[in-house]
């Protein structure tokens, strides 16, 4: 591990010499994650994409991209391009992304079963900011908005986040 790795500790993510709360699944963390378990899973993924909400928020980092009003994230596994990236109008089940709750204004999205995904094993594990303190996600890791900035602006794409063997 490396001060640039994003590491999940006890009392939190671990990252450029400071510690930052987080929130994780509600279904704990998970060696064999499945699609709506809740789980974060573990394991070391990497940071491949960063989104944002550009009516709420300035760009935080040269290589985001901008959430449009028609982007979603497949979370269908009978769907080929499930765990991806998609646009409505879109006739398979999805996460819009540009919600109205500021949980997705940021996003940095890992390559949890991305870009071969396994159908069931998992979609849409990201990082973006949580509701509240200790309020648990549906699998992602969850940070307070002005922490998750700060994080956003420092990775790099393939910076790892590192999540222990539950």
């Amino acid at each position: 591990m490396t001060p640039d790795d994003l590491v999940l500790t006890p009392r939190g993510v671990r990252f450029a010499g400071r510690v930052f709360p987080c929130s994780i699944g509600k279904g704990g963390l998970s060696n064999t994650k499945r699609e709506g378990d809740g789980a974060t899973p573990t394991g070391t993924h990497h940071i491949v994409g960063m989104l944002y909400r550009p009516d709420r928020i300035t760009k935080p980092a040269e290589w985001a991209i901008p959430i449009g009003p028609r982007d979603l994230w497949s979370d269908d596994d009978q769907d080929s391009r499930y765990n991806t990236l998609v646009s409505a109008p879109y006739s398979f089940s999805h996460e819009k992304l540009r919600r109205a709750d500021p949980l997705y204004d940021l996003v940095l999205i890992t390559d949890w079963n991305w870009p071969n995904s396994v159908p069931g094993h998992g979609s849409a594990i990201f990082i973006h900011q949580w509701r509240r303190p200790g309020y648990p996600t549906e699998g992602c890791i969850a940070f307070r908005r002005d922490h998750l900035r700060w994080i956003a602006e420092k990775v790099s794409l393939g910076t790892r986040l590192i999540i222990p063997q539950a």
